[in-house]
Order: structure tokens, then sequence, then C-alpha cells
């Protein structure tokens, strides 16, 4: 019987519950996904209670708050100035609250998204003006937040 251990090439059904035991991912509706254990397709957190599993297991592990995703950094609130989301991105674009926007990283090679979650100005140029802003939020959306993750494992190799 083949175990999980790190490097292994799996074959398996995953679920993913938020903190309210709604379903966020699930790919037991589809094909299962194919992953190396250690290639960071999982959080770190999901992928060490793989480990040691057998080929057929079907499990489930609650994670508590922030071990899955991280704690919520406050220091990944930011404010943007709107001028600059104009230069880097689409200028007659309009953002609010709760739009999720798409950053290049400073070697263009990669994204990484923010969410919008304040929209402000400085002075009376008010908030679509040359002083407006838009708080983002970096963090993941589960940071912080206890989930259920649900797993059937199909193959090891």
């Amino acid at each position: 019987m083949n175990l999980i251990r790190e490097g292994s090439f799996l074959t398996l059904h995953y679920r993913l519950l938020g903190p309210a035991g709604d379903e966020l991912v699930s790919t037991f509706e589809g094909p299962p996904a194919t992953l190396t254990l250690g290639s960071g397709a999982l959080a770190p957190a999901m992928e060490q209670r793989l480990v040691g599993l057998a080929e057929g297991a079907r499990t489930g592990f609650d994670l508590a708050p922030g071990e899955a995703f991280g704690e919520r950094n406050p220091e990944l609130l930011q404010k943007v100035k709107l001028a600059l989301l104009r230069e880097i991105g689409d200028p007659d674009a309009s953002y609010a609250v709760g739009d999720v926007v798409q950053f290049p990283t400073p070697d263009g090679q990669a994204s990484y998204a923010g969410v919008v979650r304040e929209v402000g100005g400085d002075g009376a140029s008010g908030p679509t003006g040359s002083q407006a802003w838009l708080l983002f939020d970096f963090n993941h959306p589960l940071a912080g937040q206890a989930v259920r993750f649900e797993v059937h494992v199909i193959g090891v190799l």
C-alpha cells in the first residue's frame, strides 16, 4: 500500500469548506486533481495533513483560524492612488468596493490580486479627482478563518 510522503505524485478529490460550512472548492463532481506534494498546489497546512495517508483514504481535517491561509495582516491593507491604477491598467476603469483587481509583479512576469475595501479622496477633488485613492486588501480572502479540508486519495506514486 502506497503512503503519501513529501514529493509524492497524487491523484485525489478534495473539497474546501469555509467557516460557515459553505463549499468553496470541490473536485468531487468532476475530474480529480493531480499534484506533486510540496509543489505549492495546496496550502502547506493542507499538504502536511496528507502526509502518511494511504491510497484509498477518505478523511477530513478542520484547520484552525489562520492555519490554512495565514493570519490577517493589517500591513496588507494599502492605499493606492487612482492615478497610479490608471497608469498601470485601464485608464477608463471604474472601481467599487468588493472589486478584485490584478496588479503586475515588479518583473511583469506574474500578478497578484487585491480587493477594494474603500474608495476615497483627499481634499476637494473627491473620489474621482487627482487625489482619489482606493484601499486594497492584499490578504488571502480566507486569511484568519477556520476551514475544513476533505479528501479522497485515489492514487499515490
